[in-house]
């Protein structure tokens, strides 16, 4: 697989309107170890190997365990995630597969029971954030770095 082009220099001036908007949400105050498991989770459902292998790094240096990593597209299943982290993960995957789930509210409702109002915004525009950093690395094949042994 090849490169389609680099967006970062084809549209330099569009590329940092989006990197304004990242430091945005990356300043918002979201936990950043949450902020890393929805980026790591929309990435697996959108099938992004270069920001899987970005976030699931980001997410190490941050803290998180590689068995929460390991197990993050499986989270339902697994005891490892909090309240508020499911909550949080199940509004990820409405958002980012919106044109099939509508964003049900019963999903939206247990995000409330966590999260306030200004929190909720954040989350969301967090989960767009990451679905059009995958939407741009898959369209322009970007290629994440490969560690040989």
């Amino acid at each position: 697989m090849q490169p389609r082009l680099d967006y970062s220099k084809a549209d330099a001036a569009g590329y940092q309107a989006v990197l304004k908007l990242e430091m945005h949400v990356r300043n918002s105050g979201i936990d950043p170890t949450l902020w890393e498991l929805v980026k790591l989770r929309a990435s697996q459902i959108n099938g992004c190997a270069y920001c899987i292998d970005m976030h699931s790094k980001e997410a190490r240096a941050k803290g998180e365990t590689e068995q929460r990593i390991y197990l993050l597209n499986a989270w339902r299943e697994s005891p490892l995630y909090t309240d508020a982290e499911r909550a949080a993960l199940a509004w990820t995957e409405a958002v980012t597969l919106i044109s099939e789930t509508h964003a049900p509210d019963d999903v939206y409702e247990e995000l409330a029971r966590h999260f306030s109002g200004t929190q909720i915004t954040q989350i969301t525009i967090a989960i767009g954030m990451i679905n059009l950093w995958n939407r741009l690395a898959i369209s322009f094949r970007a290629i994440h770095p490969v560690a040989h042994a």
